[in-house]
């Protein structure tokens, strides 16, 4: 009682906006992957759906950033350390990533294991204080939390992966893990890149640059090889109006994370998204929206979120 008390009594108004933040970063993170099979359906090919939604993403924010006078901190990237550009790479594996694992897992089960990836890379991030991220020992409330977010989420990808080939569960899980362990990773980075810039829209700018310009590599090495066929543009005419948020998602989520990680700690701010995440997949997976195929709530699944939203209040507690 006397933890709960002390943290809602220090606990300000701006503070449970940020964490109300997260979450709903979590939660258009989700949105965005759904979208993006939209997307994918009228480019024709995963890789160019990403350089589109990248694209769109990197121009949005070129503008924001012109709109607001922080373009200017451009002229300070020569100054800082390399790695500190590196953080937009992860966007191009995660975005990919939930174009393909989506259809095949569902949102729900696909969502999982980028949380599962999420919260090892969170840990690991905060226990050891990598990456420029301040060390936040694990206490045992906070190993807690996290033991049950990983068992809800165990629960959820048993209730839903009987689909997969058993020759092909591990690729994809694996892929969907490590898709996960990326964000958290390229946040700190950004985080830095804030640091040395003071500037979070160019912070984000130069990450989507970054990303747009890999996953442009990527698409013509995939191209040179025929193993993707070439973007068409000509069927995004009927694509839905919604098909288009992926990159209006991906620039707030990725703004939102690196903004928060130094503020309220890796951990909470990726055990809060991936529970926006869940929440948010479960129900675009139960009232197939977006397009998606429906899937039932099952009792399974719905005690794996329970857990998940336990973990996450743990997290918090403690």
């Amino acid at each position: 009682m006397d933890t709960v008390s002390a943290y809602w009594g220090t606990g300000s108004v701006v503070h449970f906006a940020l964490l109300a933040s997260a979450l709903l970063a979590g939660c258009l993170l989700a949105v965005q992957a759904s979208v993006n099979l939209q997307l994918t359906k009228a480019v024709g090919t995963p890789y160019g759906a990403s350089t589109l939604q990248l694209g769109v993403a990197t121009a949005l924010l070129a503008v924001l950033a012109v709109a607001v006078g922080a373009i200017g901190a451009v002229a300070l990237v020569p100054s800082v350390e390399p790695w500190h550009l590196l953080g937009g790479l992860a966007s191009p594996l995660y975005i990919t990533s939930g174009i393909l694992l989506f259809p095949r897992l569902g949102a729900l089960a696909a969502a999982g294991l980028f949380v599962t990836g999420q919260t090892l890379a969170s840990l690991a991030l905060d226990g050891f204080g990598l990456l420029g991220i301040p060390r936040h020992p694990l206490s045992a409330g906070v190993v807690v939390g996290v033991l049950a977010v990983l068992a809800g989420i165990t629960v959820v990808i048993r209730a839903q992966d009987a689909g997969l080939a058993p020759g092909k569960r591990v690729g994809w899980i694996g892929l969907g893990v490590v898709a996960g362990a990326v964000l958290p990773v390229q946040g700190a980075v950004n985080a830095a890149l804030r640091a040395d810039l003071h500037a979070p829209v160019t912070v984000a700018l130069i990450s989507f640059v970054v990303a747009t310009l890999a996953i442009s590599v990527v698409l013509l090495l995939m191209r040179a090889s025929d193993r993707t066929p070439a973007p068409r543009l000509a069927p995004l005419r009927g694509m839905p109006w919604w098909g288009w948020l992926g990159g209006v998602c991906a620039a707030v989520y990725v703004t939102a994370t690196f903004m928060l990680m130094p503020e309220i700690g890796a951990a909470t701010t990726v055990v809060l998204t991936v529970t926006g995440q869940q929440l948010a997949s479960a129900v675009v997976d139960h009232g197939g929206l977006f397009r998606m195929p429906r899937r039932r709530f099952t009792p399974a699944r719905a005690a794996g979120l329970a857990l998940l939203v336990a973990g996450s209040l743990l997290v918090q507690l403690f």
